[in-house]
């Protein structure tokens, strides 16, 4: 059970792209280490833009998590026009990820306040992110730390989507892979392999 990766997003909604500044990662801290040294660049785009998206197709106040591929995107939006995203494998506890992404949430925005984030241009200092990366590697030694039933009863509803069926009717995500700007031609060639390796196994 691993957490790959985690992101502190300010997404822009994609229905009203003209009136919000544009999608920002605030912060984003990465462990790769189970892929090799000449894949890691480009898995660490494409989970990027994976969170990223994702995080623009998440209403304020909702907790979700996303299949893609043999990896899950666990996404919490709070009212604060923010997002935290973590990707897991797909043996991570949904329980255990969903309390991730909460503590980061409410980490930052004591941090952080409402007009900094809204504010920002580039990634800020929130050297606590790999922290919390770093424990949550252990998904049986951050339950002990999650005692608190006020917060348990919150993430006990996981609502399960794939990929494809967050999108919008008209889009897919083979074609967001190709228009995005976020992505080298290492992380779309990372992500077309990967769809080809799985595609036989995955069920929608």
């Amino acid at each position: 059970m691993k957490v790959y990766q985690i992101a502190v997003i300010r997404p822009q909604d994609p229905q009203t792209a003209s009136s919000q500044p544009p999608t920002l990662v605030l912060s984003l801290a990465s462990q790769l280490d189970s892929f090799s040294f000449f894949q890691r660049g480009g898995v660490e785009e494409f989970m990027q833009f994976f969170s990223t998206t994702i995080s623009e197709r998440t209403k304020i106040g909702q907790r979700q998590g996303v299949e893609q591929n043999e990896y899950v995107g666990y996404v919490y939006r709070s009212h604060q026009q923010l997002a935290v995203v973590a990707i897991t494998d797909r043996e991570y506890p949904d329980m255990v990820a969903m309390e991730l992404v909460t503590k980061v949430t409410r980490e930052f925005e004591q941090k952080f306040s409402e007009a900094a984030i809204n504010n920002a241009t580039q990634t800020v200092q929130f050297p606590e992110l790999a922290n919390f990366l770093k424990k949550y590697q252990e998904p049986q030694q951050a339950n002990t730390i999650l005692k608190v039933q006020k917060e348990l009863d919150e993430t006990k509803a996981v609502l399960h989507k794939t990929m494809e069926g967050l999108l919008d009717r008209n889009e897919q995500l083979d074609m967001l892979v190709d228009k995005s700007n976020q992505l080298s031609t290492q992380s779309k060639m990372f992500y077309k392999t990967a769809k080809k390796t799985n595609s036989c196994c995955i069920v929608m």
